[in-house]
């Protein structure tokens, strides 16, 4: 079974080199995903150079110039990408034996949606509200994503682990957010739809009637605003339908031609360049991120909230990630079983944990979730993240790996 831990380039400017992947190679994982592309956080990073790691919008190396310069976006620089960490980082996993695996985040990047608010996803109410997300609709972002995509495979790495290759949820937003309205799930989910010239448009070319979509999503959040009682249970749609009507659900559903169409143009990109590109679906981190108490629908069964369609992308992408962040092992085998059924038996499924907290609580949770992840059917593990845990809780990796 292959495996990888995934890591940030700071990790290793922190620690050094051959320190971190002389503990790498130490927990028996048989490769490093590294934050080639990331964006904007703020961590507690209990083993590094400092103790909370600013992290920035960018990429850790530098854009080709064919590739950029005649696009209208491009990556910002991180600290330090001139000093080019990922060539380095190559040669010596190479050295060891190690795969190393691009770990790209495409579309949210606040310091180009604050720049360029236009390429931002809009809401029914015509706020660009949400300045991290770029629209997947708009023919800048999606030239931009294809470069990306060329870019990183550049370096040299085995795949391009695709984050952020999909619409986005209300819910993820700025760092510091305030929000004294009970909005419902289903309230959020209709605030989070992007109604900008691009995806309207998407969506009547599919026989939608785009303007009565965002007009009833509209209306309904903007009487929850007014002071209504939001909606309560799961976004399904059957329950959308119910609460916004069946063309809201229609353009919801529409959008996965943007995502499906991206993602096969990113996956043609990486492809050309001599790697492969590994679909993340965070529809598992949307359902369990911060407490791995996942609600009781699947995520594979919920990712065409996000514009993603697991069968299409089945016949597009040569593997797919998903994100279990959910305490109990059972749950997680479900979770693989439905994302095996979507996609094929011929497709790469990689499954990411968390072996500490808020999903693993000791190391026989981790584990009883690896055996689990494995007699689901998939065919890697993967573990996040090296820099945000302390070694005590690293060093469960090496018993939950099969021998």
């Amino acid at each position: 079974m292959d495996s990888s831990l995934y890591v940030y380039v700071e990790d290793v400017r922190g620690e050094g080199l051959e320190a971190v992947l002389d503990r790498i190679t130490g927990y028996g994982v048989r490769g490093v995903t590294v934050a080639a592309a990331y964006h904007r956080a703020r961590d507690v990073t209990p083993h590094g150079r400092s103790r909370v790691t600013i992290r920035r919008d960018g990429a850790h190396f530098t854009p080709p110039a064919d590739l950029f310069d005649e696009l209208r976006l491009a990556p910002p620089l991180q600290d330090g990408a001139a000093e080019e960490p990922l060539a380095a980082l190559r040669e010596a996993t190479a050295g060891r034996g190690l795969a190393l695996h691009g770990w790209t985040v495409f579309l949210r990047n606040a310091t180009l949606g604050l720049a360029e608010p236009d390429v931002t996803v809009r809401n029914c109410f015509g706020d660009r509200g949400s300045p991290a997300d770029l629209c997947p609709s708009h023919p800048d972002v999606r030239l931009y994503a294809v470069a990306l995509g060329r870019a990183v495979a550049r370096q040299g790495v085995d795949s391009v682990v695709a984050e952020a290759l999909h619409f986005g949820t209300f819910g993820h937003g700025c760092r510091h957010e305030r929000s004294f309205v009970p909005l419902g799930p289903m309230d959020a989910f209709l605030l989070g739809l992007c109604f900008c010239g691009f995806c309207m448009r998407r969506a009547a070319d599919l026989g939608v009637n785009a303007e009565v979509a965002r007009e009833e999503c509209s209306r309904i959040v903007g009487a929850v605003l007014d002071g209504a009682q939001p909606a309560q249970g799961e976004v399904t749609r059957a329950a959308l339908t119910a609460y916004a009507g069946p063309e809201v659900v229609a353009y919801a559903r529409a959008r996965s031609e943007t995502v499906t169409s991206l993602v096969s143009d990113v996956s043609t990109a990486v492809t050309a360049e001599g790697s492969r590109l590994v679909f993340l679906d965070a529809t598992g981190a949307v359902k369990g991120y911060g407490d791995g108490l996942p609600s009781s629908g699947l995520a594979a069964h919920d990712s065409w909230q996000l514009g993603v369609d697991l069968v299409a992308l089945g016949d597009l992408v040569p593997s797919l990630g998903v994100l279990a962040y959910a305490r109990d092992a059972a749950r997680v085998a479900e979770d693989v079983v439905a994302y095996r059924r979507s996609t094929g038996k011929d497709r790469e499924l990689r499954v990411v944990l968390r072996p500490g907290l808020p999903d693993t609580d000791s190391a026989e949770r981790l584990a009883a979730k690896v055996r689990a992840v494995r007699a689901a059917g998939a065919d890697a593990v993967d573990f996040y993240a090296y820099g945000l845990l302390p070694y005590p809780i690293l060093d469960r990796i090496p018993g939950a790996l099969p021998a």
